[in-house]
């Protein structure tokens, strides 16, 4: 399920195929998992350097201190293969790290200190994403338009709503794990002064400021809820002469 959400950073990146590995070349097949992690991680440390058009296959095998040609027998597909694992490992480890800090915590405000701290953090001083979102924006911020971001927040409630559910009926915990999501997006994309998401601090007044009270709106009786906002309509003047 966490792969299923796959930024597709080949998309308008420009970058050509590489050509095919010399059919000559007859090395043992390297099937082992530590060259396919040595290989993902030697891209994301290009992509961090030199960003997605910038980086090579070569610039990967030589990061990886293995050959051309065995990047091409761990991923045949060349490029769009090795960029398609990298970003199914970073999801992975995001969600990992996520189910760590959220599952340690101990109380519904905690678990969303937790989350939102996390996930901030993961993206914010991720190498990688930092200089695509410098230099490549279009290739991130692509992910999180119309139909793409309905995907990401559908994968990621799907992951969350589970742990908020420790303290909330499934209904309460699938709409406040979209709610925590979006916030943390929108912070992400378009920071405020003041609000500082990797600060468990600022996160925690802002889940109490916000996020909980919203929450028991939410369990509040309609009935009760619908009577109180007539009666506070009832008390506003209006016209100019009951304002006056």
């Amino acid at each position: 399920m966490v792969g299923a959400v796959r930024l597709e950073l080949v998309q308008g990146s420009g970058a050509r195929r590489a050509p095919s590995p010399d059919p000559g070349d007859v090395s043992p097949l390297p099937d082992s998992p530590p060259t396919r992690v040595r290989i993902v991680d030697g891209a994301l440390a290009c992509i961090a350097r030199t960003g997605v058009a910038g980086t090579t296959l070569d610039d990967v095998a030589r990061q990886a201190g293995c050959s051309r040609a065995t990047v091409y027998r761990v991923f045949p597909g060349g490029k769009d293969a090795v960029l398609g694992a990298v970003v199914d490992t970073e999801v992975s480890r995001f969600f990992s790290a996520l189910a760590v800090r959220m599952g340690a915590a101990t109380d519904l405000e905690d678990v969303l200190v937790a989350g939102m701290t996390e996930a901030a953090t993961r993206v914010s001083e991720h190498p990688a994403i930092r200089y695509l979102l410098a230099g490549e924006p279009e290739l991130v911020l692509s992910q999180l338009a119309f139909a793409r971001m309905d995907e990401v927040l559908a994968v990621t409630c799907a992951f969350t709503t589970p742990f908020l559910g420790r303290w909330l009926d499934q209904a309460e915990s699938k709409r406040v794990a979209e709610w925590a999501a979006r916030i943390v997006v929108s912070y992400l994309v378009c920071p405020a002064d003041g609000v500082d998401l990797t600060d468990a601090g600022d996160v925690r007044r802002l889940v109490r400021l916000f996020v909980l009270p919203g929450i028991r709106a939410l369990r509040e009786p309609r009935g009760r809820h619908r009577k109180e906002s007539l009666q506070s309509n009832r008390s506003l003047p209006t016209t100019k002469g009951e304002a006056s």
